[in-house]
């Protein structure tokens, strides 16, 4: 006797999200499907929240060689997603380098909405290869908050940018009107780490990295994120400059250091923590888009760092709720 369901058009790793404004003024999920090895999972709201929170998860803890998962999301009109994981995302051994794992993220958010994705650093583990895209396409005043961020694997275990191969591809993509239908490009950002490469140029991957523990980029896009966007801008531009010299004397120091307003001691005591845990960043803008380039000595000094940020500025927590930072804390 035949099933009397319909077969399932979806396919293994098939993710999909609908947000939108409910009756009451929230944001709240219209839809939420997934097929192993994805899992979401979006905790029971509440009155308080300021957006819709969901957990991107695997079966397992981690991506097998050759998985493959595509979301698909939709944030409708002024309507609120963060979204956030529960640990590193951990890419296991690939049996050979043509079997590829992979994650791809597409994304469309409309007019006055926004989405902020912090989640937890991918961490590849020794001979993993893997390709992650997330495609970004947005309505004129949709505002984004993303982060794309790569450890050097199980440090416990010896390993240090021991995979095979490891690609992200983030592009940010503004739609064009209905009469005219064609999209622009914004931004294309592209990281490649293989190793194979590497050691065709003479040097083993590890030693390119020069000892850094995590590498991620933040990208930052719409009105909501003009603040922190400004607010990265405006501390790297005041970063000291690579062979600059102080010729102040310890009295004028101690002098301007007490006259310094709360904001520019925190900053004093920032530059120093990020030169005492080797933190390296820049911040640019692109086409409006306000685009971060950190790494760090270890996967907590970067967490640290890119976390002590954001809170200090206020607008993620102001907007989507103090969850929406989980991951960076």
């Amino acid at each position: 006797m035949g099933s009397p369901f319909p077969a399932s058009s979806s396919r293994a790793g098939d993710g999909r999200l609908v947000v939108k404004l409910s009756p009451a003024g929230t944001s709240s999920l219209e839809a939420m499907t997934y097929q192993y090895p994805l899992k979401l999972i979006s905790p029971s709201p509440s009155a308080e929240q300021k957006s819709v929170l969901v957990f991107i998860l695997s079966y397992g803890g981690g991506l097998v060689g050759g998985d493959s998962v595509n979301l698909s999301i939709h944030v409708h009109e002024k309507s609120k997603l963060s979204l956030v994981t529960q640990g590193h995302t951990k890419v296991f051994k690939s049996p050979s380098p043509d079997i590829v794992t992979s994650q791809t993220l597409q994304v469309r958010v409309d007019d006055d909405a926004s989405l902020c994705l912090l989640p937890d650093p991918v961490q590849p583990f020794e001979s993993s290869v893997y390709v992650q895209t997330q495609i970004f396409r947005l309505a004129p005043r949709a505002s984004i908050c993303f982060l794309d961020w790569v450890t050097q694997g199980r440090s416990a275990r010896g390993e240090d940018w021991s995979f095979i191969r490891w690609t992200g591809r983030n592009e940010i993509w503004q739609r064009g009107d209905e009469a005219v239908g064609k999209d622009r490009l914004l931004v294309r950002d592209t990281v490649v780490l293989s190793s194979p490469d590497s050691l065709l140029l003479g040097r083993p991957l590890k030693e390119t990295m020069h000892k850094t523990g995590v590498f991620g980029t933040l990208l930052l896009r719409g009105h909501l994120m003009k603040p922190v966007g400004d607010f990265f801008l405006s501390e790297f531009a005041a970063l000291p400059r690579i062979g600059a010299r102080d010729f102040r004397s310890a009295e004028d120091k101690a002098q301007e250091e007490a006259a310094q307003s709360e904001s520019e001691r925190w900053s004093s005591t920032r530059i120093e923590k990020e030169k005492e845990e080797d933190v390296l960043w820049s911040a640019a803008n692109v086409r409006g888009c306000v685009i971060v380039k950190f790494g760090a000595k270890t996967v907590e000094a970067g967490r640290n760092w890119i976390g002590s940020m954001l809170i200090r500025e206020g607008s993620i927590a102001q907007h989507f709720g103090s969850e929406a930072l989980m991951c960076v804390q």
